[in-house]
């Protein structure tokens, strides 16, 4: 079970947001590093992911830092009880692989099983920890994205949540509940941007404002 929580801001808030999390005592900085992620779909389309019934995301993500690199593969679904309080509880499963089998897993997942590639994105993450939290700030290409996530092995990750949400001076009222991709979405309709599959740094893409925090 993962418990988290995830704001969005424009990306001129970056500076800001992490300041904040540099006063914060007993943070760890864990650097900065760039991700491309690839999300597929079942085969089938009446066992899609992306349905209601589902509501899950099957990725692969290469993380690419100055000192190392890594990959994963990784399946995350929202549970029927996520509306039930203030924080996120999903259901998660992640396996590592080497950095250098990425292409090799790539080829097994288009050419082999025959999985349909669903979107494509870009980010940097900023991230810092300690033993019973992880904070991120995700710079993607149309804003940025603050999240917190309690460590799975902590007894209260609802209450670990809430001190650091209380420590940032966030509103439980601003966090956003979908992913990355439904906001995403929001703001190509609400801009009259058209919508891309590839959500890359180079393709034209909506921002965050100010009045759609």
């Amino acid at each position: 079970m993962e418990y988290e929580i995830r704001f969005y801001y424009p990306i001129e808030e970056y500076d800001n947001k992490l300041e904040k999390l540099k006063n914060i005592e007993g943070l760890s900085y864990g650097g900065k590093k760039y991700e491309i992620t690839s999300q597929y779909d079942h085969p089938s389309e009446s066992m899609s992911f992306y349905s209601k019934k589902v509501d899950g995301r099957f990725r692969i993500r290469k993380t690419v830092g100055d000192d190392s690199s890594k990959c994963m593969l990784s399946w995350k679904r929202r549970l029927p009880s996520n509306t039930e309080s203030n924080v996120n509880k999903e259901e998660e499963v992640e396996i590592t692989i080497k950095p250098e089998e990425y292409d090799n897993l790539i080829f097994l997942v288009n050419d082999v099983l025959h999985m349909k590639e669903a979107e494509v994105y870009e980010r940097y993450r900023t991230v810092f920890f300690n033993g019973e939290i992880e904070i991120v700030l995700d710079e993607y290409p149309f804003g940025l994205a603050l999240e917190i996530e309690a460590k799975k092995e902590i007894d209260n990750p609802e209450a670990v949540i809430d001190k650091y949400v209380k420590l940032l001076e966030l509103d439980y009222n601003d966090s956003y509940r979908l992913s990355w991709d439904d906001k995403y979405g929001e703001l190509c309709k609400e801009q009259n941007i058209e919508a891309f599959n590839k959500v890359l740094f180079a393709n034209k893409m909506p921002k965050i404002k100010n009045d759609l925090i």
